[in-house]
């Protein structure tokens, strides 16, 4: 089994308390990228992670977009023929409010029981910081990397990434590479080493059903003509049908299903269901039936209502037939879904199924593609050998719900696979008050990516 070299894991030990204060220092700056009032600490966050690339022994330079600038470090010094890995992070932050919800400042880095406390911790901060420092503990100790490597630390991850896809468009030649890593996600569970496998997609609706020309009285009015609101419900409870199944005509039909053997392998992770269920604070779970929440969560798509508004919901009464009804819904999609042929079929069924007395409209607002790795080849081969030795065990294969677009942005524009190795843990409250790292995460994260480059720099590639 693979191991830590010992060179590398005494630089790391030796240096183990300035590695914590530079980080320190990168998350004492509030480059809170939502924020106009913080643009000059976001730029000082950029100019710090140039900083401490040049320091690390890279060649960086900070790119200007129409937003917050991009980071670019690169070591090209690899023996010929060596592959190029770019390592994408993000240095911007979410913003910190409710403020009296943290128990300590939240740009004030703080260590309790073992965990770092600080916005940008471990979204995305925290996990880009390790990365540089792998970096810094190879060349001190070996004089040059075994791979060309380009990091591309941006600064609006937080607000949409909406400069991001352009630039990678307009420099392929300078981000061209063999492999990408990330390191933006969570391990399944504490000292469970993670390989992230699929990110769901996102098609995003509004849906205003329009009756009449304005507010009616329900006394005068109720009965003969069409409720919005009624009209609403009844269109929103044809799009699931008794066994929770989305039931939109040719939903399923680019579903790419899951091999056996993956399935029966989520199954066996340690997951708790009753846990799960009193983590929400709902009475019971629900969802497709014949398939594991982790199935649910990683594998399946959605089709679900994200608000409701219509008619009179102040205080006390109002009798009114509402002139309108509007909700929000949102469909996580997997993979082979395109976010287009949802919206398509989406209208089609609204059309379909809105009754005769009001009008329904249809809007997409946001979508995005689902992303599924194989995990084969060189570049798994060798992460799933640095986390086992980083971490003492094979590492698991897991999914997520949610989405990152720039995976799918990567892979379309640069024709390089993606690997998502993250060192977060569940309930690290990201994007929430008391933002945490854990210590040991850190530290063993640094480990597994400095031997990750050693181990895609074998010339056997075993």
């Amino acid at each position: 089994m693979t191991v830590v070299p010992a060179d590398l894991e005494s630089y790391l030990t030796a240096n183990e308390d300035r590695i914590r204060r530079e980080l320190f220092e990168l998350l004492a700056i509030p480059s809170v990228s939502a924020r106009s009032e913080h643009d000059a600490d976001t730029r000082r966050a950029a100019e710090w992670v140039a900083g401490s690339l040049r320091a690390a022994g890279l060649v960086a330079t900070v790119h200007e977009t129409k937003g917050h600038p991009l980071v670019i470090g690169e070591y090209r010094g690899a023996p010929a023929g060596a592959p190029t890995v770019l390592v994408y992070g993000h240095y911007d932050v979410q913003p910190v409010e409710p403020l009296d919800l943290w128990t300590s400042p939240p740009f004030v880095p703080t260590i309790r029981d073992g965990r770092i406390y600080a916005r940008g911790s471990v979204d995305d901060k925290g996990q880009l910081f390790l990365h540089v420092k792998a970096l810094e503990a190879y060349l001190a100790v070996r004089g040059s990397l075994p791979v060309n490597v380009v990091v591309l630390a941006e600064g609006e991850e937080e607000v949409g990434s909406d400069h991001l896809a352009p630039f990678i468009e307009a420099h392929r030649d300078l981000l061209r590479c063999d492999a990408v890593v990330i390191s933006d996600s969570a391990m399944f569970a504490p000292g469970l080493p993670s390989i992230l496998s699929s990110l769901r997609g996102m098609a995003y609706f509004q849906i205003d059903v329009q009756g009449p020309a304005q507010d009616l009285h329900s006394g005068s009015y109720g009965g003969a003509v069409v409720n919005p609101a009624m009209a609403l419900a009844r269109i929103l409870a044809t799009m699931h049908d008794a066994d929770d199944r989305i039931a939109i005509p040719g939903f399923y039909d680019a579903v790419r299903e899951w091999p056996a053997h993956v399935r029966e392998q989520m199954r066996g992770l340690p997951f708790e269901e009753d846990g799960f269920r009193a983590e929400t604070g709902a009475p019971a779970l629900g969802g497709e039936k014949g398939y594991s929440v982790l199935e649910q969560l990683w594998t399946r798509p959605t089709c679900e209502v994200n608000g409701l508004l219509s008619g009179y919901t102040g205080e006390g009464a109002k009798t009114v037939l509402p002139a309108k009804a509007m909700a929000k819904v949102s469909c996580r999609l997997v993979p082979d879904q395109e976010p287009d042929e949802i919206e398509r079929l989406m209208r089609a069924h609204v059309q379909r199924v809105t009754p005769p007395g009001v009008r329904a409209t249809v809007t997409a607002l946001h979508g995005g593609r689902p992303w599924r790795a194989e995990l084969e080849g060189p570049l798994f081969d060798a992460a799933r050998r640095a986390l086992a030795a980083a971490f003492g065990r094979e590492p698991v294969i897991t999914g997520e719900g949610g989405s990152i677009p720039v995976v799918g942005d990567f892979e379309r524009v640069l024709g390089a696979p993606v690997l998502l190795m993250g060192f977060g843990l569940p309930g690290e409250n990201a994007h929430a008050p008391d933002e945490w790292m854990s210590v040991e995460n850190f530290t063993k994260g640094m480990r597994a990516v400095a031997l990750l480059w050693e181990e895609l720099g074998r010339s056997d590639g075993r």
